[in-house]
């Protein structure tokens, strides 16, 4: 996936669900991009194909959600709320990374330090006509 123009909530989707299944343990996913820009609806395409039934919402106030019951367990993190790298050691990021799920992390360009050198990057950005483009990039 080098660019993918995506032109609704459900084409952002289904990509995360192509997405899933290339998915391994241990594979690192880093979003980035502004508020609103489909990072979460990727990862409801990402949690549906990965089999997890639950519903997927932001964890901009708890930090993380689990999703469990598909063929690898999913790690949502999302790093909007947190000020710097200890917090998000405190929340057990290092164990997660370790624990042999997939891990995909909203606003990872925050600390970028902290992730592992075989992390997928993507980028979320808006376009004037309402679609979505979302690149996969360099590690910051």
């Amino acid at each position: 996936m080098a660019t993918t123009i995506s032109a609704s909530a459900d084409a952002t989707i289904a990509l995360g669900r192509t997405v899933a299944a290339t998915l391994r343990r241990g594979d690192v996913l880093a979003l980035c991009g502004d508020l609103g820009a489909g990072k979460t609806h990727f990862v409801k395409g990402v949690a549906a194909g990965l089999g997890a039934s639950a519903s997927v919402t932001s964890p901009t106030f708890t930090l993380i959600h689990e999703y469990r019951g598909g063929h690898l367990p999913l790690y949502h993190f999302d790093f909007y709320r947190l000020d710097d790298e200890d917090e998000a050691l405190k929340i057990g990021l290092d164990e997660y990374l370790d624990d042999g799920g997939a891990c995909v992390i909203e606003w990872a360009d925050k600390f970028p330090a902290l992730l592992p050198p075989h992390t997928r990057w993507l980028r979320f950005t808006h376009r004037e006509d309402g679609a979505r483009v979302i690149d996969e990039i360099p590690a910051p």
